[in-house]
């Protein structure tokens, strides 16, 4: 996000502040939308009961916490990494 020059409002260090299934279930359900990059793919979800195995399934790690990088930007939340989905990300900002 530096390279782009984007400020960053809140930083959470993932390792001293983790956000257990149910928190992250909480925040994830607000969202409009939520995209989740895992390698080469970018999955997009609609944070409803219907969608909660699903999406849980894919943005909590081993540990049962939220994966990092999690951002929140407006009303959408982008989980893990994926390296197009960031650049599109800075592109439309």
């Amino acid at each position: 996000m530096e390279q782009a020059q984007i400020a960053i409002a809140v930083e959470v260090d993932a390792k001293k502040e983790t956000i257990r299934a149910e928190e992250a279930w909480e925040r994830l359900q607000q969202a409009s939308r939520v995209l989740v990059g895992k390698g080469k793919m970018v999955q997009e979800y609609l944070p409803d009961q219907a969608e909660k195995e699903a999406l849980m399934g894919v943005v909590l790690g081993r540990s049962g916490n939220l994966r990092a990088p999690a951002l929140q930007i407006g009303d959408r939340y982008y989980i893990g990494y994926n390296e197009g989905m960031y650049k599109k990300l800075t592109e439309q900002l």
